[in-house]
């Protein structure tokens, strides 16, 4: 069961979606329009966002723009337009998935599980979650991660992190040196319900290097390797 806000300016997806989720256990609060929407966020943090691109007042992406200035909310964002520019800017913005309308119900139901189930590892079976929190604190050259507090430090200095993005580096930093595909990439941050192109994995770490670069200018860690991957370099 999660606290999610439902931001869309649709009333029969609002209340097709509310429905749904509230169905499976979850709170739902709807908002029509996105600084409402944001202001109602702000004020009481949901364990998840569900965020329509087009919306009157404020749009999708100044709200995921102005949320990321200060929290790292999972959000997924829902679009009605065909055109991978939405998709992009979006995750380039923070977002940890995306959805096109029309959506099924029940592969919305399984993205909100999947985002939610990579947020809250203590949901998970007991032995899974046992051993998540069991993670030890990782250290990497300047680098530590901290899987049991969601904590990035680089050089002693915090780097806010989203969920997807915190297992991504997780991944890359278990083994420096070695190079991950975006395959194996998916596989750390994703479910196999899950599908994403390897678009969705770039955008991620072309944002994750800049966070990193904001504490330090001179931050090349993560290399990529064209057409094959990426690895984390250990300096």
């Amino acid at each position: 069961m999660a606290a999610i806000t439902l931001i869309d300016d649709d009333e029969n997806i609002v209340a097709s979606v509310s429905l749904a989720l509230e169905s499976h256990g979850h709170t739902v609060k709807a908002y029509y329009d996105g600084a409402s929407g944001l202001e109602a966020v702000e004020s009481h943090a949901p364990d998840l966002v569900i965020l329509d691109v087009k919306m009157p007042r404020m749009d999708g992406m100044e709200v995921l723009r102005r949320l990321r200035q200060t929290s790292e909310i999972p959000v997924i964002m829902l679009t009605s337009k065909d055109d991978e520019i939405d998709e992009i800017l979006g995750f380039n913005l923070g977002a940890d998935d995306y959805m096109h309308k029309p959506f099924s119900q029940r592969l919305l139901l399984e993205r909100v599980k999947a985002v939610l189930r990579r947020a809250r590892p203590e949901d998970e079976e007991p032995s899974i979650a046992a051993g998540l929190a069991g993670s030890k604190m990782m250290k990497r050259g300047k680098l530590t991660l901290d899987p049991a507090r969601h904590d990035s430090l680089w050089d002693g200095k915090p780097v806010r992190l989203t969920v997807t993005e915190f297992l991504l580096l997780q991944s890359l930093a278990q083994r420096p040196g070695f190079v991950k595909s975006r395959d194996n990439l998916m596989d750390a941050a994703y479910d196999d319900q899950v599908y994403v192109d390897d678009r969705t994995i770039d955008s991620h770490i072309k944002r994750m290097r800049k966070k990193f670069r904001q504490v330090d200018p001179e931050f090349d860690s993560i290399e990529t390797l064209y057409g094959v991957g990426y690895r984390y370099r250990e300096a």
